[in-house]
């Protein structure tokens, strides 16, 4: 299969516990805001400028600001970090997809300058006790950020190992206080197509929606992500905010949400209206159920040659493969 694909051949526009932090241990969130605030100075001198996710900046969303590079201490594996060689930054941020921006891989980082992330809100509605339209800032402030080194498995058949920063989605939905009646959790991106000229052709019905079974968003592996390697999370992988749900296919890891609402019915999600029989609600890794028009047994690690095994539910069924007990992962794919 081409790495380049047209619209119509392929899918995806892709790419939990919490560390426990004592008086010894760096806090990460005040490690970002401290590097950052340090680099912002520097930026500025030389007329560039870092846009801060953990704060309301002076300015719009910026090119510079997204990817821009903070010191962080070392530290161990967490509980669902894989040990697996982390994919080069460069490689992670210059093939994507991510179809807001265009169908070839290279056009994420090629328009992602177009992005402003800066205002931007979260429309938090739906089955809560506590709807509410929230600052991005004020969010992210709510939670201690986290390291997460997490396998991305694309439909495609390729896949990269991703270093994450962010928060546990279970934390943010507790937050909101589900009501009895939620059940599953809708996602929903930015539309604008002046950011996102992508969207000035009906490739996709637009925005783009995603969304989870309301266990699946409240595991610990579930993760809503503002930083990539040490760096503010650039554009093409998703800036602001994006979900991370490393046991799935990666189009259901969706960017740029602007909206969470929680649902009583489970939520029409973009690729299952674009082509239902390729591609199902859950989206779960699954070496044994093929691809209608490819297999699923071997990907492609970006970066290394030849192919190696796609492990079921990416290598995380210890985790996750409770949560479907009892269900036919044929039909529910």
């Amino acid at each position: 299969m081409s790495d380049h694909p047209t619209p119509t051949d392929h899918a995806d526009p892709d790419s939990g516990e919490r560390r426990i932090l004592t008086p010894g241990t760096p806090n990460p969130r005040r490690e970002f805001l401290r590097s950052a605030a340090l680099f912002t100075a520097t930026a500025g001198a030389l007329g560039g400028g870092l846009e801060l996710l953990t704060r309301r900046p002076g300015g719009p969303g910026s090119a510079e600001a997204q990817g821009a590079a903070f010191t962080r201490p070392a530290r161990p594996l967490g509980p669902y970090d894989t040990s697996e060689a982390v994919t080069p930054y460069a490689q992670a941020t210059s093939y994507n997809n991510f179809y807001e921006f265009g169908t070839d891989k290279s056009d994420p980082a090629r328009m992602a300058a177009s992005l402003k992330t800066r205002p931007w809100t979260v429309r938090i509605d739906g089955e809560v006790r506590k709807p509410m339209t929230v600052d991005i800032d004020t969010l992210q402030g709510w939670f201690p950020l986290e390291d997460r080194v997490y396998r991305m498995r694309c439909v495609e058949g390729w896949s990269m190992v991703m270093p994450w920063l962010g928060f546990p989605l279970a934390a943010l939905i507790r937050r909101m206080e589900p009501t009895s009646k939620a059940k599953y959790v809708q996602f929903t991106a930015l539309l604008d197509p002046k950011q996102f000229p992508g969207q000035r052709q009906p490739v996709l019905k637009w925005p783009y929606v995603e969304g989870l079974r309301l266990d699946e968003a409240l595991h610990p592996l579930a993760f809503m992500a503002v930083g990539l390697d040490g760096r503010v999370l650039p554009g093409q992988n998703g800036a602001p905010l994006r979900l991370a749900v490393p046991w799935k296919y990666g189009f259901k890891s969706i960017k740029s949400v602007v909206r969470i609402t929680l649902t009583e019915k489970q939520p029409q999600t973009t690729w299952a209206l674009a082509a239902p029989q390729e591609y199902g609600f859950y989206a779960n890794v699954n070496p044994a159920v093929p691809h209608p028009r490819w297999s699923q047994a071997t990907e492609r690690r970006i970066g290394e040659l030849g192919r190696r095994k796609t492990l079921p539910f990416n290598g995380y069924a210890e985790q996750v493969a409770d949560l479907y007990r009892g269900m036919d992962l044929r039909q529910s794919f």
